[in-house]
């Protein structure tokens, strides 16, 4: 034991600057400027890790840095993200000390500070660590792509800016993933009516202009992006068009990866459409006494919408010119202003792209839930990728609850980090300095405090109908008169400021009552619910939770006056579902071991190797990194009790019957070489580095056990295989003798025969040579060898051709029929599936089968077809075991085989890769262009069949299924396809190949493209003709537009 305040780590890891020996602002900021400049851009605190943004793709994050920090310890490799994951993985499955604990990894910084990089790395680094074999890893590592489609923005500070915060809960049982869980914070839904200048809406518009064809935007109802008002009329340049829509066809492949289905997809760009349409909506001044109209010029957008909706034209233009109330029985209609109904048409939007929103969650839940039985135990990584800080120069009800969220997370920080562990010194009596810190807890109470809080006050004024803006800041100001961190607007503006832990920041406080009523206009819910697009009635018979997430709801009863009802007494504030959503995301939090990614951004300008030294001193100073060195430097991160610290290594004095008390914790610290630990009254002090230490004396332990059972089971397995032998060898002895003896007994009978005396012997009659069923004279035939693969080498334990050696009995006859039985029932399975779900999809327009595939062969099989062919020839098989395919790829000196898995939504994906095909063919398409992971093998030749007469699919055409009484019925061998579609098609056999086998061993090139969607079955929105003469109403009005405005201008110039 030594004493407190040890200050150097043992590892002398460069990166680490808790290793400082001065310790001052000048050096920190030093320190991570050289390392940053020299594209080092990780760094370390002890445990916790800041990330640089280098605004610059690195070749950082490759499959062999990958590789090198799936190890247990990394302290000899560089500081990494991948470090992090692995840290937390490890913490999970108990390998770290103490046993297995859920975890989570906080990632933190203002916006543009890369955070959501940074989670997506930490995502893919864990399903590394996973090794699954599974499509599920590659499903959740598609939701990122497409949740940044449908929650990122571009703004002032950011060009790929999160819009909402998320939490990603991965499920594990023991270590492998068994599922996904994702929480979704506060979506700016007002992005989606209104973008300050340099700004964008969410990408997904923007993708959808770029991405879709021109036949596309006729069937979803889409014009030129410069016509709509809700994205600015603003679109990129042909450089940032295609990158849009490369990016659109990742977001597709995303859906259905993750498993959506066609129709939904559908349905859910129909409604997008539906929301632009809706912004074009414009309308003239009201008349006395009467509703406002919609403009002419815009009659032709109303229609549109009400089609991409479902909705009638009527009831959608009634919700957006009046209120429909209920009185005492009697309805009550008050018309809207030009104000009011241009509010209205903006919330709907807004009110549809959140539904929208949280529906696409609620579905990745649903298809990404662990499929266990409840009573398994799973642990759980947790990944939260919130929005960072924010000051901008226009700061709206948005920015407040985002500051908000930071400054909780701020507070957690500070509370695990110094409150924790300072108190836990004071408790057991260590000597200790206190080290002061930036408390941001009055922060917290000044927002969040009930009932005096700023979000209290806010509810307060919002349930008043007669409240404004300027009575709720009023009510701030008289509140919270001489808070040091509240400050009321100077002059006339109608706003205030706090000051907050990363700073001062001025809100503007005009539409804040509006923002966190979020009133839905009467009638609409009601209207939406009776759409004839299911998924926009499924958007609105849903409820929303107390935290603002969507949660199904099947049956739900209209009734007059419910949507007013729905808005007012059921229905609880933005502010109030957000508060309630960090209650449960900090309960998550601090029931699990955290992990800290702290994001720092260099400059504001977004570029790379450039270092604004004012602006990174800034966020060290308020994210506290100076003192979270001290504390890391001298205090004691790692703070176990004695029990637990005995239970989970007194493996090391390689004794039983350990008791769990102080002194078989000392006992086990000194038989180690650890320094620098503290004992107190309850519990041991370590540094950050003595858990790897620690570990890797239980992994010497661990090595040295594994050769210990090596050595055991290699000795069981030669004394048994002896003992089989020599019985063997003993039952073969026996039987030799048996026949020897029968031999000798059959020499005896003839010789006795002979010695008898012979009497005269009739004549035979004539009769006609019978053939003997059991001809003595043939030898005994030797057993057949069994058939190997032509690629494989053989063994000498494979058969048994010397008729001397006794022949191993591997099972009995009954449990040898049951498996034939087991096999019989699933390849009948698999060919009805086939039948009933493939063939129509599989086969060519000719009526034949593609030159590639084949029928229900072996796997030993197929590496015989492709043994003596080039190198890249495939083939594809009908899975034996399980319903699917298998891709056999001739390798170099060996084939490999591909699974292909057929997910729900129809969509074909090999095992393992992260692309999506709507079908068979275009699967082998793509892949005949873009390689197989991981060895990026390109299919080349396909292997077609010898001849047109003997076919490897005959199987598929009569196959032999078995009844439900377990006898298999033959079809007869002269009737029609079961199973091809009743269409007119030329009249050839249902099953057979092409006629030119040797113009399909070579790929048709005009025909190869990665696109996987372009056999895709053309899926239509449910009102599209609606739609589309809609369409042509606009393009009238505007052509007509178009030509006054030219005959004006020409006159003008006469």
């Amino acid at each position: 034991m030594v004493s407190l305040g040890e200050r150097c780590s043992p590892s002398g890891r460069a990166g680490d600057l808790a290793a400082l020996s001065e310790l001052d602002e000048a050096a920190l900021l030093s320190g991570l400027r050289e390392r940053f400049l020299s594209q080092d851009i990780y760094t370390d605190i002890g445990d916790i890790l800041i990330a640089v943004n280098p605004f610059q793709p690195l070749p950082l994050y490759g499959r062999e840095v990958s590789e090198r920090y799936q190890s247990l310890q990394t302290d000899s490799l560089p500081p990494h993200i991948f470090a992090v994951a692995g840290r937390a993985y490890h913490a999970m499955l108990g390998r770290r000390g103490g046993g297995p604990r859920n975890q989570c990894i906080l990632v933190s910084g203002e916006s543009g500070a890369g955070k959501t990089e940074s989670a997506k790395l930490l995502l893919q680094q864990i399903m590394n660590l996973c090794k699954g074999n599974s499509q599920l890893e590659q499903q959740i590592l598609q939701v990122n792509p497409l949740l940044e489609a449908f929650g990122n923005a571009q703004t002032v500070m950011n060009d790929n800016s999160s819009r909402f915060g998320k939490y990603i809960q991965l499920r594990f049982q023991k270590n492998i993933v068994r599922g996904a869980k994702l929480s979704e914070y506060l979506l700016e839904k007002s992005r989606v009516v209104q973008q300050d200048a340099g700004e964008r809406n969410f990408h997904i518009f923007y993708y959808m202009f770029a991405g879709l064809s021109s036949e596309e935007k006729e069937i979803y109802g889409l014009l030129d992006p410069s016509l709509y008002r809700y994205v600015s009329g603003q679109f990129g340049t042909q450089n940032v068009a295609q990158r849009w829509k490369d990016k659109y066809q990742e977001v597709c492949n995303a859906l259905d990866m993750v498993g959506f289905q066609e129709q939904e997809q559908v349905d859910m760009q129909t409604i997008l459409a539906g929301v632009l349409s809706l912004g074009n909506v414009t309308f003239d001044p009201e008349e006395s006494n009467g509703p406002v109209k919609v403009s002419e010029a815009s009659k032709g957008w109303l229609k549109a919408a009400a089609g991409q909706f479902g909705v009638q034209e009527d009831e959608l233009l009634k919700c957006l010119v009046c209120t429909m109330s209920v009185t005492r029985g009697e309805q009550i209609q008050r018309f809207h202003t030009q104000q009011q109904a241009e509010d209205a048409r903006d919330s709907i939007a807004k009110m549809v792209y959140g539904r929208v929103f949280g529906w696409i969650v609620r579905k990745i839940n649903e298809l990404l839930a662990e499929n266990v039985d409840p009573e398994v135990e799973l642990r759980e990584i947790g990944i939260l990728d919130i929005f960072g800080f924010e000051n901008f120069p226009v700061n709206r009800f948005e920015q407040l609850c985002i500051n908000l969220a930071n400054e909780q997370l701020q507070h957690f920080f500070n509370h695990h980090i110094f409150q924790m562990e300072q108190a836990a010194y004071k408790e057991e009596g260590l000597p200790w300095e206190t080290i002061t810190f930036n408390n941001n807890e009055p922060i917290l109470n000044l927002l969040l405090a009930k009932p005096l809080g700023l979000l209290s006050l806010l509810d307060e004024q919002s349930a008043f109908p007669q409240a404004t803006d300027k009575t709720f800041v009023d009510k701030l100001n008289s509140s919270f008169k001489g808070n040091l961190h509240f400050q009321p607007a100077r002059g006339h503006v109608l706003g205030f400021s706090i000051t907050h832990y990363a700073g001062k920041v001025q809100y503007d406080a005009r539409g804040f009552l509006e923002k966190n009523r979020d009133t839905l206009p009467g009638n609409v819910r009601g209207l939406f619910i009776s759409s004839v697009t299911p998924l926009l009635s499924v958007l609105f018979t849903a409820t929303v939770s107390r935290t603002g997430t969507l949660m199904p709801h099947m049956k739900a009863k209209i009734i007059p006056g419910a949507d007013d009802k729905f808005n007012s007494t059921r229905k609880q504030s933005v502010g109030a579902q957000f508060r309630h959503s960090l209650m449960v995301l900090m309960e998550r939090l601090y029931s699990a071991n955290p992990h800290f990614v702290r994001c720092v951004k260099p400059n504001s300008q977004k570029e790379p190797g450039v270092v604004d030294n004012q602006m990174v001193l800034l966020q060290l100073q308020y994210n506290g990194l100076l003192e979270t060195i001290r504390i890391r430097r001298d205090g004691f991160s790692w703070r176990p009790f004695f029990e637990e610290f005995a239970e989970r290594y007194a493996i090391l004095l390689v004794k039983p019957g350990v008791s769990l008390t102080k002194e078989s914790c000392l006992e086990i610290l000194q038989s180690t070489e650890l320094k620098g630990w503290i004992c107190g009254k309850s519990r041991l002090f370590f540094k950050y580095w003595h858990q790897e230490q620690l570990a890797k004396c239980v992994e010497r332990l661990e090595r040295a056990a594994v050769v210990i059972q090596k050595v055991y089971r290699g000795f069981r397995c030669k004394k048994s295989y002896v003992k089989l032998v020599a019985e063997l060898r003993a039952q073969a002895q026996s039987l030799q003798n048996l026949a020897e003896k029968e031999r000798r007994w059959h020499l005896a009978l003839e010789a006795e025969a002979q010695k008898r005396s012979h009497f005269p012997v009739p004549m035979p009659r004539k009769r006609h040579p019978q053939p003997n069923p059991h001809p003595s004279d043939k030898s005994q035939q030797l057993p057949v060898p069994r058939p190997r693969s032509k690629l494989k080498e053989s063994t000498p334990f494979d058969n048994f051709l010397d008729p001397c050696v006794p022949h191993p009995v591997l099972r009995t006859e009954e449990h040898a029929g049951e498996e034939a039985e087991m096999r019989k029932i699933r390849r009948g399975a698999t060919l009805r599936w086939f039948r009933e779900t493939q063939a129509e999809k599989v086969v060519q327009d000719d009526g034949a089968f593609p030159s590639w595939l084949y029928g229900m062969i072996s796997r030993r099989e197929a590496e015989n077809l492709l043994h003596d062919k080039p190198l890249g020839c495939f083939l594809v098989r009908i899975s034996q075991s399980q319903p699917g395919y298998i891709l056999t790829y001739r390798g170099q000196g060996r084939c490999r085989h591909y699974m292909i898995q057929v997910q729900p939504n129809a969509r074909y994906i090999i095992l393992g890769e992260h692309q999506a095909h709507a079908s068979l063919t275009a699967l082998v398409r793509y892949h005949q262009t873009v390689g197989i992971q991981p060895f990026m093998e390109i299919l080349t030749v396909p292997c077609g069949q010898k001849s047109s007469k003997n076919l490897d699919y005959e199987n598929l055409e009569y196959p032999m299924l078995s009844s439900p009484a377990g006898k298999a019925e033959t079809l007869p061998q002269k009737q029609s396809c079961p199973f091809m579609p009743s269409i007119s098609r030329p009249t050839l056999p249902c099953l057979r190949r092409s006629e030119n086998f040797q113009n399909q061993q070579t790929p048709d090139k005009s025909r190869t493209n990665p696109s996987s969607r372009e056999t895709r079955q053309q899926t239509f929105p449910r009102l599209r003709s609606s739609i589309r003469l809609a369409m042509q109403e606009i393009q009238q009005f505007n052509s007509y537009s178009m030509n006054i405005s030219e005959q004006g201008h020409s006159s003008r110039h006469r």
